[in-house]
């Protein structure tokens, strides 16, 4: 079958069905080019599926993108498997969502041996160097560009400033916040709806890119339709999974294991990652770095770096909070800490993400009962504005490490400073990409490693 459907259907008619097989073989390419953070990705795909091949509609498509904005995880993995499971079912969602992640997964299992086994050596501590100022410019931008689309009246800037004095003043915890942020978004709905009317969904289309294998008014596959059995079957098989797995680990090693821990841990955090990747980092930073003393603050950087450097969703930086808890921690003893960092890295993707397969695979079809608009957005505006105010947080303590490496009392890095501004400018006034501004640091460190050190 052609890999372009496009090009042996007429315009008028919708493309041949597709395969498994070739799904499976887009997905997997996918994986390996999602670069570009959520708004890139799911562009990607719209690009491809709707307009390119057109396997669905432009309607279908946003309609099943509001309900993974609602969710908490990361919302293009979840569209993915969305499609994939509405084209294929629960194999092809399964695939489609685990080949978004799987390469990005092996990648930074990868990047992180070389960055704990030869992070020493000049080359690699000068591009380290480099990309650390260029982290807290991407963390200060993306609070602007989520603030900048969230905060749409002075409630919602209350309530972002409200979240920044919370966890930086008070330190409380980050699901605390969120869950504060929802209520706050739900009574506002309720009582104030035009404030809290810019939730984070998406409306409805009127572009038309020629018919398509699942349309407008494609009826419903058999194996999306609303069963009760098969969704308690599918929730059943998604907890036996996570409970499993997170048994096995305890009766194997204790519940206080470094491993058991990570898997409890990393299910919680799936469950408050409304708002994106960025939004949940301060979360996973309190138990990675000041709980669980699984890593230090400047690998959280580092990690991010690493991160924003790699295809698949950023909040894949678990997968190097948990390869380099498990090689710190040892899991395995001295001689097996590739193995402790990569059974780390495995473990914290698994919890991470079964989560989003459990939300999408049963509650699918509740979504495909309807194709009209999804509601209830007021609680997701509500978290959002949080977010900014969390995120902000985030940025000033990636600052702090970064320019006063060695405390308040230590030296200012000017040369950093001055690349996390160039950075920010060009992110923000350029329009620069992220991948071509970490370019740049990384070799700005290399000079300053090499030429200026």
């Amino acid at each position: 079958m052609s890999h372009d459907p496009s090009s042996v259907s007429p315009a008028n008619a919708p493309p041949p069905p597709v395969s498994l097989g070739e799904a499976f073989g887009y997905w997997l390419k996918l994986g390996f080019i999602s670069f570009g953070g959520p708004a890139g990705q799911i562009s990607m795909m719209h690009q491809e599926l709707v307009e390119r091949r057109r396997w669905i509609s432009e309607n279908r498509f946003l309609h099943a993108l509001n309900y993974c904005m609602l969710l908490p995880g990361p919302e293009a993995q979840q569209l993915a498997t969305y499609i994939g499971w509405l084209m294929h079912g629960t194999v092809g969602g399964i695939i489609a969502g685990t080949l978004f992640v799987l390469p990005s997964l092996l990648i930074l299992i990868a990047l992180t041996w070389i960055y704990l086994a030869m992070g020493t050596l000049p080359a690699v501590a000068g591009v380290l160097y480099g990309i650390k100022p260029a982290v807290v410019a991407i963390v200060l931008f993306a609070a602007w560009r989520i603030g900048s689309k969230a905060l749409r009246n002075s409630l919602l800037w209350g309530v972002a400033a409200a979240a920044f004095l919370a966890i930086f003043a008070l330190n409380l915890p980050f699901p605390l916040i969120v869950l504060a942020a929802g209520v706050i978004g739900s009574l506002g709905g309720r009582f104030a709806p035009d404030k809290f009317r810019a939730g984070g969904g998406h409306g409805a289309s009127n572009k038309q890119y020629g018919p398509a294998i699942i349309d407008d008014h494609t009826p419903t596959p058999s194996h999306a339709r609303f069963s009760g059995m098969r969704v308690a079957g599918l929730m059943a098989a998604g907890l036996g999974i996570g409970g499993g797995v997170l048994g096995g680990l305890a009766l194997s090693w204790g519940w206080d294991a470094t491993l058991t821990q990570m898997g409890w841990f990393f299910t919680k955090a799936a469950l408050v990652t409304f708002g994106g990747a960025y939004a949940v980092l301060p979360y996973v930073y309190q138990g990675g770095v000041e709980t669980y003393h699984w890593l230090t603050g400047p690998q959280m950087i580092d990690g991010l770096a690493l991160g924003e450097t790699t295809p698949g969703p950023l909040i894949m930086v678990v997968a190097f909070v948990g390869f380099v808890g498990g090689w710190t921690q040892q899991f395995f003893g001295p001689d097996g800490l590739l193995a402790a960092g990569a059974a780390g890295a495995a473990v914290a993707t698994l919890f991470t993400f079964l989560p989003s397969f459990i939300f999408i695979l049963a509650g699918g079809p509740l979504v495909e009962a309807t194709h009209g608009e999804i509601r209830f957005t007021a609680p997701l505006t509500g978290i959002t504005a949080a977010v900014v105010g969390v995120v902000v947080n985030l940025a000033l303590f990636f600052a702090y490490h970064v320019l006063w490496p060695t405390g308040f009392s230590g030296t200012f890095e000017w040369f950093g400073a001055a690349m996390s501004l160039a950075a920010f400018v060009a992110l923000f006034r350029f329009k620069v990409g992220v991948i071509p501004v970490i370019g740049a640091c990384a070799a700005a460190g290399l000079l300053h490693q090499f030429v200026l050190g």
